[in-house]
């Protein structure tokens, strides 16, 4: 008779201590100092809005990630979060309360634990697509009512703040934009390594049971419905602290916090980035961010190429760009990484081929239909189109067609090379 097989936890050695808190701390280092190569004022509010992102993305990934929960109404306790901040703004200032400017987040991540708490009980008492239905009832129901009740929400045109009328914060007055990065950086050091902190507790390990099995974990004596339902009130709260950055940073709040477009984007954000991974949603807001302010100053047609990106990454990326990073982990630790590089190489040529066909067929269909009273000329990657003459057409269907039948070629190639790669990583014990 065989001997029972005893499965140990791994221990935490000193250098893997070391190496997460050098991840931290490289962290923090690095938002200390991007200021001071960036310097330029659009620089520093494209690194507010990503802070504001990220903050956004990980509580929207304690629904999705962690709890397995798909909302389409996580934008109401942002966009809460943010009003409550502006009133609170306005009545620190009006009664000259001894309250600055960095607590005022505070007000917002408050703000949306109330309303998370009181509208979460019912939303959570079911998962799957009840929930989701529920959740975008819910953010429909908030977002008309902003046009509805102006008194708290200011209609159309919103409420608005002036942050320099808060007391000092030691010496800072938050007038200028740097302030306000090193503000919004400090909340974001702060609410990431809350929501981190949150992961590893035993209420984040039994979201992550809730999201795989709630029926095993109904056996063993936890309620699946109120492991949600707190879930949910943390994801509220951190969202609160995201809408109240954005209204301190904008200095207004309007109904766009509150509407179906903020959740979508917060969606995209964290599904693009990874939900299986905690830093997943961090390079998902870093990329959502960065392709909405570059593409809307490119193309009217933006939001057409997320849609694209998304479809995309659904079908091929599903693990999201996190995924794609941490499956080259066993391969970079058993040393056979290098063996991808030659099939990488040559198959870029063509799915770039292909991305640049795609991209003149939309932008040549879009200046000669949608804005046919709009300029004929294209400049695709410094070279220009003119989408008026047949030769634009026929480009963009060779690039297009040629490059997605050759892409294809060249990945079968990859698929091979992984294999070889992965086969000499196993052999080294590296690769499950």
């Amino acid at each position: 008779m065989s001997e029972p097989v005893t499965a140990s936890a791994p221990r935490t050695t000193r250098a893997d201590a070391l190496r997460f808190y050098g991840l931290w701390i490289a962290g923090a280092t690095l938002l200390l100092v991007l200021p001071l190569v960036f310097s330029s004022g659009g620089s520093l509010t494209t690194f507010s809005l990503i802070g504001i992102s990220i903050i956004f993305a990980l509580s929207y990934n304690i629904l999705l990630g962690q709890t397995g929960l798909l909302s389409f109404g996580h934008a109401v306790y942002y966009g809460i979060g943010g009003f409550l901040a502006i009133h609170g703004m306005n009545a620190i200032a009006g009664h000259e309360w001894p309250i600055p400017l960095p607590f005022v987040p505070l007000i917002g991540g408050l703000a949306g634990l109330i309303f998370s708490i009181i509208l979460g009980w019912v939303s959570t008492e079911r998962a799957g697509t009840v929930f989701a239905m529920i959740s975008l009832g819910v953010g429909e129901l908030v977002a008309s009512s902003a046009l509805i009740l102006r008194s708290f929400f200011g209609g159309e045109a919103g409420v608005t703040a002036n942050r320099t009328d808060l007391p000092a914060f030691f010496g800072l007055t938050f007038g200028p934009q740097i302030q306000i990065y090193y503000l919004i950086a400090a909340w974001v050091l702060i609410s990431t390594i809350a929501m981190y902190a949150l992961t590893r507790t035993p209420l984040g390990r039994v979201c992550n049971a809730v999201r795989d099995n709630p029926e095993r974990v109904q056996f063993i004596g936890y309620n699946p419905h109120v492991v949600r339902y707190l879930a949910f009130c943390f994801a509220g709260f951190f969202a609160g602290i995201a809408g109240a950055l954005a209204a301190i940073n904008f200095e207004i709040a309007n109904s766009a916090y509150l509407g179906l477009v903020q959740s979508g984007v917060v969606l995209f954000a964290t599904f693009i980035g990874g939900v299986a991974y905690f830093f997943g949603p961090i390079l998902g807001a870093i990329f959502v961010t960065y392709l909405q302010l570059g593409l809307t100053d490119l193309t009217a047609v933006w939001q057409l190429y997320f849609g694209i990106i998304f479809i995309g990454m659904v079908m091929f990326a599903p693990g999201g760009l996190a995924g794609l990073i941490m499956m080259h982990r066993p391969l970079a630790r058993g040393g056979t990484l290098h063996m991808l590089l030659p099939a990488y190489l040559i198959a870029a040529v063509p799915t770039l081929a292909l991305a640049g066909g795609v991209i003149l067929v939309i932008e040549t269909v879009s200046r000669y239909i949608v804005h046919a009273d709009a300029s004929t000329m294209v400049n695709l990657f410094g070279i220009p189109f003119d989408t008026s003459q047949p030769v634009t057409w026929v480009i963009a269907l060779v690039l297009t067609v040629g490059g997605f039948f050759v892409a294809r070629m060249t990945w079968r190639g990859i698929a091979a090379a992984w294999d070889r790669a992965a086969t000499a990583a196993r052999d080294k014990g590296h690769l499950a």
